[in-house]
């Protein structure tokens, strides 16, 4: 499965993973997108299967509708690829009351995991990769604010999502560590796609580094290395820039952070669902 998989790395990342025998399983918010994409990987992956499933992963509920859904059709999943994610210029929130960044980005892919966790484990050896964000090298987190009522900014918001889901990735790596299922976090690098739709100074630097930043095909090759290579079929817990493990930020080898951050996450989880 790969979540956001209809467009930019995404669709990268279900090609390179049909081309490897996968069947493949794109998640994306829009049916037309998703049909169209595809369309285009059947017609580079010869007789691929792909398989769409049209969700918006802003919702908890819908979110957790899609694993088990998943999980009563398919039975079983090997890879579970988390790359969907969003970028906002301005605060807004979830019919369900969530920041949105921090919904799509972190709390969504929380609630997938746990909805997923027996289908991954049916399918053991199986991967979980998430995909994160060089913001979160540097990024500060504050648990009992994880949606920042109090002093929102678009890049505190998304760094802040991207270290929030790097933590718990590495927590359900330990959680999942004697069943087979690894859990990684991948930083694809900086990629030329449409995540940041925004003006103002971001929008303008964003404009000004594009053509410095890798193409799509060439930003999904760190994820599909982290999904597919032999040597890290039980490597869990870990952080991969440019194809090699790098240390992540040290907030996130804070197991006690880390499972305030857990706990913080469960709850609203557990509220809105």
């Amino acid at each position: 499965m790969v979540t956001g998989g209809t467009g930019g790395i995404g669709k990268w990342i279900a090609l390179g993973m049909a081309q490897a025998g996968y069947r493949v399983v794109m998640v994306g918010r829009d049916l037309a997108r998703g049909e169209a994409a595809r369309s285009w990987i059947s017609g580079r992956a010869g007789d691929a299967k792909i398989d769409l499933l049209v969700t918006d992963l802003a919702s908890l509920a819908a979110t957790a509708s899609l694993g088990r859904a998943f999980a009563a059709r398919y039975g079983r999943l090997d890879t579970l690829v988390l790359n969907a994610g969003v970028f906002r210029s301005r605060r807004d929130v979830t019919e369900e009351g969530h920041e949105t960044v921090l919904a799509v980005n972190h709390l969504s892919p929380f609630v997938l995991i746990r909805e997923l966790t027996g289908a991954l484990q049916a399918a053991a050896p199986a991967r979980i990769i998430t995909v994160g964000s060089s913001s979160s090298d540097r990024a500060a987190i504050v648990p009992e604010d994880l949606e920042l009522t109090r002093g929102w900014g678009m890049v505190r918001a998304y760094s802040q999502s991207k270290l929030a889901v790097m933590m718990t990735t590495f927590l359900w790596a330990r959680r999942l560590r004697t069943t087979g299922v690894t859990a990684n976090v991948v930083h694809p690098g900086l990629v030329a796609t449409g995540l940041v739709r925004t003006t103002g100074v971001v929008g303008l630097a964003w404009l000004l580094l594009n053509p410095f930043a890798k193409s799509e095909e060439d930003g999904a090759k760190t994820p599909l290395f982290a999904a597919l290579a032999p040597q890290h079929a039980t490597t869990t817990g870990k952080y991969f820039k440019d194809c090699r493990i790098v240390p992540p930020n040290p907030l996130a080898q804070d197991e006690a952070l880390c499972s305030e951050v857990w706990r913080a996450t469960e709850r609203m989880v557990n509220e809105t669902l």
